[in-house]
C-alpha cells in the first residue's frame, strides 16, 4: 500500500462521508452498493472483501477529482 494510494483513500472517503452526510445507509450508498454488487445479498463477496472494494472506490473518486 503506497503513501498515495492512503491519501487517496482518506480525501476519497471524507469527501464521500461529507456527500452523505456520513450515513452508511443513504439511499446514495444503497444505490452504490447495488450497482457494484447486485440486488441479492448473498451473491456479495465476504465483508473484507467488500472493504477493500469499497476503499478501491475511495481512491479511485479521489484521483478522478485530482484529474478534474
Amino acid at each position: 500500500m503506497s503513501p498515495m494510494y492512503v491519501i487517496d483513500v482518506c480525501t476519497g472517503l471524507i469527501r464521500l462521508g461529507v456527500a452523505t452526510r456520513f450515513r452508511p445507509r443513504s439511499a446514495y450508498w444503497q444505490w452504490r452498493m447495488q450497482t457494484a454488487f447486485g440486488a441479492d445479498r448473498r451473491a456479495w463477496p465476504g465483508r473484507l472483501r467488500r472493504i477493500k472494494l469499497t476503499l478501491d472506490y475511495a481512491a479511485w473518486t479521489s484521483r478522478m477529482r485530482r484529474l478534474h
